[in-house]
């Protein structure tokens, strides 16, 4: 197959960042991607929905001319949540989801969640007015191994939440482990889940074999072989309950390789042709739409994009950029560790 015709694609997890780094990225976001559920982890971080509604005027004084692209608002779920800030964001139709950072799991969640009994009037709110729970799903128990920490999260948090609320409808983000993609695919209703392009081509050895390999480093960690051929499976299997969330999270270059670096893959430069890679291999082109286009949509209660891309492959590999620069220092694009050569029609790869 040389070229594929898809609706224009989502994503349901995405972080833009703010300021200078926000400038930068977004073009790469808006030219593939018609939505997106913006992360709101920033500093400080978007908890009531008028910092929604400035963080939304900012992305949108970014967006390039010429660029057809909605961010889709979320708010970051704190223990101080007002259910009936929620409810005015919701019913405004600015916020799309909330999500829940338990406290110190990942960049940015000091003012996460700590015990889920203190924001209960909030989630059952939710439940009423049918938005998404978005869960980054690790415990932050140090006791726990930190490439066990998605499964433990299932048995002591998730599991329990489903049961005394069942009509949260809920989305696991970023599922990493074949315990994740199997307890997904296991719900009949109320839970669904995102699946990264990094996490469907890279594990641990790409962070840690022959020296640390910090531009590979996120959370959640890449986990072993077998659980990115399960996570590989799902994606490519046309389940509903799967779609894409890339969790582009850039950081400069400096402060991803230095003594504590961040977490956090920036990926949105070649997202299409990645996942497009990974369903070729798979033999699954045509479900390619399906994980990309339709799922997301469909758990978020949209309509699929009317829009349509061409997705072209080339014989010979492609040049996408390795960095992306900013005011402030260049951002290190993910690299697949193999060619590339799928691209959009038009895009300036191609």
């Amino acid at each position: 197959m040389k070229t594929l015709t898809i609706r224009r694609p989502d994503d349901w997890h995405l972080h833009l960042r703010d300021g200078a780094v926000l400038d930068a990225v977004l073009p790469h976001s808006s030219a593939d991607f018609a939505r997106a559920i913006i992360m709101p982890n920033l500093v400080p971080p978007v908890v009531t929905t008028a910092d929604a509604l400035a963080y939304r005027e900012r992305i949108m004084a970014a967006l390039p001319e010429g660029h057809d692209f909605t961010p889709l608002m979320t708010l970051y779920l704190t223990e101080q949540t007002e259910p009936d800030d929620v409810a005015a964001g919701v019913e405004s139709g600015l916020i799309k989801a909330l999500k829940l950072y338990p406290a110190g799991a990942t960049t940015n969640s000091q003012s996460g969640v700590r015990d889920l009994t203190r924001v209960q009037p909030v989630l059952e709110r939710m439940a009423e007015l049918g938005i998404p729970l978005c869960i980054h799903g690790e415990v932050t128990d140090p006791a726990i191994d930190i490439f066990d920490r998605e499964a433990a999260f299932i048995d002591q948090v998730l599991e329990p939440l489903r049961k005394r609320l069942p009509e949260l409808k809920i989305v696991m983000e970023h599922v990493t482990t074949r315990d994740g993609v199997d307890y997904v695919r296991s719900a009949e209703r109320n839970l669904a889940g995102t699946l990264t392009p990094h996490h469907l081509i890279i594990n641990r050895n790409a962070l840690l074999a022959g020296g640390i390999r910090p531009h590979y480093y996120c959370l959640p960690v890449a986990k072993r072989e077998e659980h990115r051929l399960a996570l590989r499976e799902a994606a490519t299997s046309g389940d509903r309950r799967l779609f894409l969330g890339t969790d582009s999270a850039p950081h400069l270059d400096p402060m991803k390789e230095c003594a504590c670096g961040c977490a956090g893959v920036f990926n949105s430069v070649n997202t299409l042709a990645c996942v497009a890679h990974v369903f070729e291999d798979e033999g699954a082109l045509d479900r390619l739409e399906a994980f990309t286009s339709l799922n997301g949509p469909a758990y978020y209660g949209l309509p699929a994009n009317e829009t349509r891309v061409t997705l072209v492959r080339h014989d010979t590999p492609l040049a996408y950029p390795k960095s992306v620069p900013t005011a402030e220092g260049a951002i290190t694009v993910f690299d697949p560790m193999f060619p590339l050569h799928w691209a959009v029609e038009g895009s300036p790869v191609g």
